[in-house]
């Protein structure tokens, strides 16, 4: 009969730990720079995708075109009911601009 091995020493587990302690360094490393350039990104990417749709008139998917390089991971989602655009990347930054009459597009975090 084989002798069952503990599960410290699998390599596996010891594999898992180690991926889990490099992800950690290098979010210690380049996490608040890449959580600031991320809401810039999504920021920019939300206000000129909304005016583009909301403003212009075009689809969404044709707004997609526009983005800048550099901002390939930003992902745009649109509420048609609000008039707004939200712009993300996953568990960096979200922002969203909403059209207003007058005003154009506008970041929800400048309403007041």
């Amino acid at each position: 009969m084989a002798k069952k091995r503990s599960l410290f020493s699998r390599w596996w587990f010891w594999l898992l730990v180690v991926a889990a302690a490099l992800l950690a360094a290098a979010w210690l490393a380049w996490g608040e720079g890449l959580r600031k350039t991320g809401e810039t990104g999504t920021a920019y990417t939300a206000r000129v995708a909304c005016s583009c749709r909301y403003v212009a008139g075009r689809s969404l998917e044709d707004c997609g075109k526009d983005k800048v390089e550099g901002l390939e991971l930003v992902m745009l989602s649109e509420n048609e009911t609000s008039r707004s655009v939200t712009a993300s990347i996953p568990f960096v930054a979200s922002d969203t601009a909403s059209y207003r009459e007058g005003y154009g597009c506008v970041l929800k975090s400048w309403e007041n």
